[in-house]
């Protein structure tokens, strides 16, 4: 009996190890995508391609307030490229 407790604490320990690994390299690479992606796409590139609408019945007030919705809820980070009804 203490063997079968002793082999299921031992996967246990192995389990949740291997897990916080994976998850910790999820972690890592995903803030180097962001670094990198950061660091070689200017705000320039991004201001040159202005956002479009693929719907004719959206007016210029309502795409600046998607725009303007937009910055609000991601600081200044988030850029509207395409805008579309669905």
């Amino acid at each position: 009996m203490e063997q079968g407790l002793s082999n299921a604490l031992n996967v246990l320990i192995v389990g949740m190890a291997t897990v916080f690994m994976i998850l910790w390299l999820v972690v890592i690479i995903g803030n180097l995508i962001i670094r990198v992606t950061n660091k070689y796409w200017t705000d320039e590139d991004l201001k040159k391609s202005a956002p479009k609408s693929n719907h004719p019945s959206a007016s210029k007030g309502a795409v600046a307030a998607i725009i303007a919705a937009v910055e609000i809820v991601t600081n200044g980070r988030g850029k509207v490229t395409k805008i579309t009804k669905q």
